[in-house]
């Protein structure tokens, strides 16, 4: 049986500002999650994101968060279609999160990238990732 990716974890330095950006990017996360070091957010596909503020800390003690420009991973989320992007990009960028690259056809996906509060850099593609440009 071939493993299976089931969840990812996001370190965060502080919970509200962090779930602040993903609600805005759609993730139904309730407010009263804002106040909880450890959040589990289930989606619809079935992957699990969770948001930590303690685990790193505890666990290890030379973890560091993302600093200056480069990055070491990209979270991918699909939007349903190109328009999408681009307004996520345009709501996200609005609220003031740095946009990385704006919407553009790629030589895969349509795409965006933008970074959340705590450095992680976001991916926004539209539902067909597979698409190449012509």
């Amino acid at each position: 049986m071939e493993i299976q990716l089931s969840m990812v974890g996001m370190i965060v330095r502080d919970m509200p500002t962090a779930l602040r950006f993903y609600r805005l990017l759609g993730l139904d996360i309730p407010a009263t999650e804002d106040a909880k070091p450890f959040v589990l957010h289930r989606m619809g596909s079935g992957v699990t994101i969770f948001f930590d503020t303690v685990f790193a800390a505890r666990y290890d003690a030379d973890h560091a968060l993302p600093t200056g420009a480069g990055y070491g991973a990209l979270f991918e989320f699909y939007l349903g279609d190109d328009a999408a992007v681009d307004a996520a990009y345009a709501t996200l960028t609005a609220a003031g999160y740095h946009g990385r690259m704006p919407p553009e056809q790629t030589s895969g996906p349509y795409a965006a990238m933008v970074d959340d509060p705590d450095g992680h850099v976001v991916l926004l593609t539209s539902d067909d990732a597979l698409r190449t440009a012509t």
